[in-house]
C-alpha cells in the first residue's frame, strides 16, 4: 500500500468514510486533516451503520492508529460523544491521537454561525451552524484557542476572556456564560489528555519506520476556501494540499490521490449546481441513493455526473486513481447522461479573464509570453462552448451543461464481485469516464456494505 489521500472530487458527500474504512484495512495510520463535526462519514458492516464526523473511519478496524489532525477544528463536548458512542458499539478509541495545534469549536462558534447565516437571508451559504467558519475565523485572526492552550489555564483564561469580550456585540443575548464554558472545556480537555500529542511528528517517525498512512480530508474539492464555487464553499482546504498543512507532513510523503466521486453529482445547500435534476429521474436518485445529509438530514440536490468538475478535480488535486461510488444507484434509468462541457449562454463577459485571472493587457499579442498566448488559444476569450470549470461563480451560474447520452442497465449489480462481471452498459459508463479524465477508475462501489466494493 502506498501514502494516499482520499479526497472528494465533487461537492462532498461522496463517500469517502466507505473507502477509509475499506483501504484501513492495509493501513497503519489513518489520519483527518482538515474541517470539523460538519463532516459527516456513513459506514456500513454488517448489521451495524456507523456514523462518524470527526473521527476517521478508519477508527473501525483494530490497531489502527487514527489522528485528528491540527488542520481541523475540534468540537471536544462532540468528540467524546463520538467516543463514547463507540465504546457503547464495542470499538475502543484508545488508539486515537489529537493534534495538539488543532483549534477548538467553543460555544459561542455556533451562535455567531447561526446568527450570520440568518443575517444573509436569500443569500444564505447553507452551513450545518457548527461553528466551523467562526472557529476558522478565530484562527485565521490569530485570536483562537488551540487544543495546546486548554492545557495552560493561565493562556486559556487570557485568550477565552478576550474572545468572549471581542464578540459581545453578536452574542450578548445568547444567555451563554463565560465560566461556564471555562469549566466544561477544562473538564472535556481532562478527558483527551491522554490522547494529545504532536501528531506532526507521531506521522513523521512512523513514515521513517515504514508505517503507511491514509489521509482523509472533509466536504470535496469544490467546496475548498481557494478554489471551491465561492462563498458557497467550507472554511478549510478540502483538497489535497490540505493534507500537507492539516498534517504537517511533505508533499512527497504523497504516493497516491484517490478520488471520490459519485456516479452521479450532488451538492447540499445552495449555489450553482449546472448539471441539477428537478423532474422524477432527480427525485429517483435521491430516493434509492438516501441521499440526505449525515450531519444535518438536508436533502441533497441530485443530478447527472459532471465530468467538467471531475476533470478540474484531477487538475487540482492531482488525483491518481478514482473511486466510483453508488453505481448501482443508476440502475433503472434508461438513458444516462454524462455532462462533458457547459455553455455559456449569458451576456458577452471575458471568459479568459475570469478563468485564469488576467485581462487583455496593452501589449500586442506578440509581445505576449508563449506560455499565454497558449492558454488563450486553449480557451477563447468569447468560446460560448466552455471545456474548463469556471471560476467566475457569475458565468457557472449561467451555464447550460452539454451531455453525451449512454444507455443504461436494468438488472441488479449490487452482488457484482469483478468488472469483468458487470454489465456492459455498467462498464462502458466507468470507461467514458476513463477516457474523459485520463485517469483510471480502480474502486467500483455497487453498495453500501464494506464488501459491495470492486477493486480493479
Amino acid at each position: 500500500m502506498k501514502n494516499t489521500v482520499i479526497v472528494g472530487a465533487q461537492w462532498g458527500d461522496e463517500g469517502k468514510g466507505k473507502i477509509t474504512d475499506y483501504l484501513a484495512e492495509n493501513a497503519d495510520i489513518v489520519a483527518r486533516y482538515g474541517g470539523g463535526s460538519n463532516a459527516g462519514h456513513t459506514v456500513v458492516i454488517g448489521n451495524n451503520t456507523f456514523k462518524l464526523h470527526l473521527i476517521p473511519s478508519g477508527i473501525l478496524h483494530s490497531g489502527k492508529i487514527c489522528i485528528l489532525g491540527g488542520g481541523m477544528v475540534i468540537d471536544l463536548e462532540l468528540l467524546l460523544q463520538e467516543m463514547d458512542n463507540l465504546e457503547k458499539k464495542g470499538v475502543s478509541t484508545g488508539n486515537l491521537r489529537i493534534s495538539s495545534n488543532a483549534h477548538l469549536i467553543l460555544p459561542y462558534h455556533r451562535v455567531i454561525d447561526k446568527i450570520q447565516e440568518e443575517r444573509r437571508g436569500s443569500a444564505k451559504i447553507g452551513t450545518t451552524g457548527q461553528g466551523i467558519g467562526p472557529a476558522y475565523v478565530d484562527k485565521v485572526a490569530r485570536s483562537g484557542i488551540r487544543v495546546i492552550d486548554v492545557f495552560d489555564e493561565e493562556v486559556f483564561d487570557k485568550k477565552l476572556r478576550f474572545n468572549f469580550e471581542d464578540k459581545n456585540l453578536l452574542i450578548k443575548d445568547s444567555g451563554l456564560i463565560l465560566e461556564k464554558i471555562k469549566s466544561s472545556v477544562i473538564k472535556y480537555a481532562e478527558r483527551i489528555k491522554p490522547l494529545v500529542c504532536d501528531t506532526s511528528l507521531l506521522i513523521k517517525e512512523a513514515m521513517d519506520k515504514g508505517a503507511k498512512v491514509i489521509m482523509e480530508g472533509a466536504q470535496g474539492t469544490l467546496l475548498d476556501l481557494d478554489f471551491g464555487t465561492y462563498p458557497f464553499v467550507t472554511s478549510s482546504n478540502s483538497t489535497a494540499g490540505g493534507a500537507c498543512t492539516g498534517l504537517g507532513i511533505p508533499p512527497q510523503k504523497i504516493e497516491e490521490v484517490m478520488g471520490i466521486t459519485k456516479a452521479y453529482t450532488t451538492r447540499v445547500g445552495t449555489g450553482p449546481f449546472p448539471t441539477e435534476l428537478s423532474d422524477s429521474t432527480g427525485e429517483k436518485i435521491r430516493q434509492v441513493g438516501a441521499e440526505y445529509g449525515t450531519t444535518t438530514g438536508r436533502q441533497r440536490r441530485c443530478g447527472w455526473l459532471d465530468l467538467v468538475i471531475i476533470k478540474y478535480s484531477v487538475r487540482i488535486n492531482g488525483i491518481t486513481g478514482f473511486a466510483l461510488m453508488k453505481l448501482d444507484v443508476l440502475t433503472g434509468i434508461e438513458k444516462l447522461n454524462l455532462c462533458t462541457s457547459y455553455e455559456y449562454n449569458g451576456s458577452q463577459i471575458n471568459y479568459h479573464a475570469a478563468r485564469i485571472g488576467f485581462c487583455h493587457s496593452e501589449r500586442s499579442e506578440e509581445s505576449q509570453p508563449e506560455i499565454l498566448r497558449d492558454a488563450q488559444d486553449d480557451c477563447g476569450a468569447f468560446d460560448r462552448k466552455i471545456k474548463e470549470f469556471p471560476q467566475s461563480l457569475r458565468i457557472l451560474e449561467e451555464c447550460t451543461p452539454r451531455y453525451e447520452e449512454m444507455d443504461g442497465w436494468q438488472e441488479n449489480i449490487s452482488e457484482v464481485k469483478s468488472f469483468s462481471l458487470l454489465l456492459p452498459a455498467a462498464r462502458k459508463y466507468i470507461t467514458a469516464i476513463e477516457d474523459f479524465t485520463k485517469v483510471p477508475v480502480k474502486i467500483i462501489s455497487v453498495g453500501p456494505e464494506r464488501n459491495q466494493t470492486i477493486v480493479r
